[in-house]
């Protein structure tokens, strides 16, 4: 059994998989995560091997407990990977993305592959058919354009997403709803059909915490995998055993 654990800015993720297969997740605080480390070990004595991805740091104590229960392979940009990387400077790409990538690479083999993570940022990472990562692109996520008109105008509310029923705002609360949410699917509309113009029979991959919002909206045919990180982590953890 695996354990994989990805450390966001405020939440940590863990998953346990069995031959290939997510058996259990659980998201909690950083603040719990010892508690839930330990849970987990006791649920699932079987596990021996553990990935950690983190965007933010762990204390030196809380790594050090995950290595007194298994083996760990820390991910970062040195570590082997199921792709060829010719990101242009690869010591600065976000070993989340390394993550999506590469189960992009494990579950759509010699395919072109869009995948979409809509969080905190919105990333878009491109995969082509020959097994090449070249990059994509980043931008700011629904919570971060929320949160910068209201920070960077004098009068402008901080609201919490919610999706349109007007197209055209007829209040400022519903222009903002209207701006922000229709201006992501406007965006991510545009990416898809722009690299569909360059890349035949295209696989288009959304995921991240705001993935359940857009999915609905969106027209392109897209796969909706709220686990695709997880499954890449698990992936290159497999990958490093050989």
């Amino acid at each position: 059994m695996n354990l994989v654990i990805d450390v966001g800015n405020t939440l940590v993720k863990l998953g346990v998989f069995d031959s290939g297969i997510l058996k259990h997740k659980k998201t909690c605080v950083k603040s719990d995560f010892l508690a839930t480390l330990a849970e987990f070990f006791e649920n699932f004595p079987a596990i021996a091997d553990c990935i950690v991805s983190s965007v933010s740091n762990l204390s030196e104590h809380q790594y050090s407990k995950i290595q007194q229960y298994c083996s760990v392979l820390f991910l970062n940009h040195e570590t082997k990977v199921p792709f060829t990387n010719r990101y242009g400077t690869p010591q600065t790409l976000g070993i989340d993305r390394i993550a999506l990538v590469s189960a992009a690479a494990h579950l759509y083999a010699q395919k072109n592959v869009l995948v979409i993570d809509a969080g905190t940022c919105i990333t878009y990472d491109f995969l082509n058919s020959e097994n090449e990562y070249f990059g994509g692109a980043i931008s700011p996520g629904m919570l971060l354009r929320y949160k910068s008109l209201h920070t960077f105008t004098d009068k402008l509310p901080l609201l919490e997403a919610n999706n349109p029923k007007l197209f055209i705002g007829n209040t400022t609360a519903t222009s903002i709803h209207s701006g922000v949410v229709n201006g992501v699917l406007y965006e991510i509309e545009g990416f898809i059909e722009a690299y569909k113009k360059n890349y035949d029979n295209l696989t288009v991959i959304l995921t991240g915490g705001d993935a359940h919002f857009l999915r609905e909206t969106i027209k392109n045919d897209i796969f909706a995998n709220s686990n695709f990180l997880l499954e890449g982590l698990n992936h290159i953890l497999e990958y490093n055993k050989h």
